[in-house]
């Protein structure tokens, strides 16, 4: 079977999601219940310095063989999270961390693909609505989600809404300036944080992948997200940031009690000296459950992305 060929159209019964996430170092395709549990799911690597067909290619190939399983006969839409910027809700997106992918159109090439409602969102957004759905900041109406991995993203949830920004890219805290005379981003900018904290900036200013990194290491990490964090809970008059990620995670309590440190430093206006950070609440399928969320989202809102 052509693993491109359009799928025939589906109706919108049953109760999963067909999720998406596309990242710097793999694809993962899975279908995800409506209380965020993962029913299946399947993976592959996202090819290196590739053009943009065979990035597609090989992301259709997992698509396809998640609708191949039994599990994904109920799913009533495809949410999928990507890097960013992007425009349009989806329709042209060009993530940071895929050169390759410059203003692809990913959501229709997705819904042509499955003959489902597709919607699309930044990654780090999509985990922002998981998280308050089903994670570390369930119940909250003011929060910042961040990412912390191969690079570093983030959603902001503010009075229980979503916020979108006007092209759909509100949230990018990995390009917050936390070292003024810092690295040069993959932006353009210098000293962002995820210039400076994400695990390809680690690798770069190391020589190591981030899981060997040493306590020093570690230890400015988590100052340097604790320091985003605190200009961002001060903008947005937010008390709570919910980490997650394979380096965030990875790093576990000293990440954590480092970026709590410098939070403290720095969050000195009442409203914020409360402010605390804490891990995310979905681990690793946090990403896959994150892409669902944008689904059940678009669905709830009656097709509107």
């Amino acid at each position: 079977m052509d693993p491109l060929a359009p799928l025939p159209a589906r109706p919108l019964t049953g109760g999963s999601v067909l999720a998406v996430d596309i990242g710097g170092t793999k694809f993962r395709v899975g279908i995800v219940g409506a209380g965020g549990e993962v029913l299946a799911s399947a993976l592959a690597p996202t090819p290196k310095a590739a053009d943009a067909e065979t990035l597609w290619s090989s992301l259709a190939a997992v698509v396809r063989e998640v609708l191949d399983l039994g599990a994904a006969v109920d799913a009533v839409a495809c949410g999928a999270g990507c890097g960013g910027p992007m425009r349009d809700h989806g329709d042209a997106v060009s993530p940071l961390n895929i050169p390759g992918w410059r203003s692809f159109p990913l959501r229709s090439r997705l819904q042509d693909l499955t003959g489902l409602p597709t919607f699309v969102d930044n990654d780090a957004k999509a985990l922002a609505l998981a998280e308050g759905r089903y994670g570390g900041a369930a119940g909250a109406d003011d929060y910042l989600a961040m990412v912390v991995s191969t690079g570093i993203g983030g959603g902001l949830v503010v009075d229980g809404s979503l916020l979108d920004g006007r092209l759909g890219n509100a949230g990018h805290v990995g390009h917050v300036i936390v070292e003024p005379s810092g690295r040069r981003c993959a932006c353009g900018a210098r000293g962002c944080l995820e210039a400076e904290a994400s695990g390809t900036a680690i690798e770069a200013i190391t020589g190591k992948p981030p899981a060997e990194a040493s306590a020093d290491v570690i230890e400015r990490t988590g100052m340097l997200v604790g320091r985003a964090v605190a200009s961002v809970a001060a903008l947005l008059d937010l008390d709570l940031a919910v980490v997650s990620g394979s380096v965030a995670l990875g790093y576990g309590a000293p990440f954590f009690a480092a970026a709590h440190a410098e939070l403290s430093q720095r969050a000195r206006l009442s409203f914020v000296a409360d402010a605390r950070i804490v891990p995310g609440g979905l681990g690793a399928d946090g990403p896959l459950v994150g892409a669902a969320a944008v689904g059940f989202r678009g669905i709830e809102r009656g097709g509107r992305p």
